[in-house]
């Protein structure tokens, strides 16, 4: 009797996933701006704004600085667990115009979301954010403080 081997074909879609969070981060900014594309011909749903940002280990504490221009203070959600760190903002903007027959009427609404991972744990409880000039500063002390690395330059041979 002949011994038959049984072939799997190996489907990519199915592997699993073993990236880094910035890869990771790069397919949730490639998904947003698909879905951004798909919805672009609804007036009604808020732009939803990829903003930049800046996480810095400054040793006792990481720091976030996030660019988040025309939003006010009171229109910014902070959340923070001991390993992550979620900003949610909107503005709304709307003018009243009491003239009739007007053939196009505007509002404007802008959103920021970002999620960003930390590689150590922070104390919720005792972070700080302030909002100057349009940047969101936010300081997260940590819970283990950790030796700031120093960088030693190499050179190429």
């Amino acid at each position: 009797m002949a011994k038959t081997k049984n072939i799997v074909k190996k489907n990519p879609s199915l592997t699993p996933w073993t990236s880094s969070w910035t890869d990771i981060e790069r397919s949730m900014d490639n998904i947003r701006k698909n879905m951004e594309q798909a919805f672009s011909s609804f007036h009604s749903m808020p732009k939803i704004s990829h903003t930049s940002c800046d996480v810095i280990d400054e040793g006792k504490q990481y720091r976030v600085k996030m660019d988040v221009p025309g939003i006010k203070k009171n229109e910014i959600k902070l959340n923070v667990t001991e390993n992550s760190v979620e900003v949610t903002a909107e503005h709304k903007e709307s003018s009243e115009d009491k003239k009739k027959n007007y053939l196009r009427k505007e509002r404007s609404q802008i959103s920021y979301y970002r999620s960003l991972p930390l590689s150590g744990k922070v104390q919720p409880n005792k972070v700080i954010a302030k909002l100057t000039d349009g940047v969101l500063d936010i300081t997260l002390p940590k819970s283990t403080p950790s030796e700031t690395q120093m960088k030693k330059s190499v050179s190429i041979s």
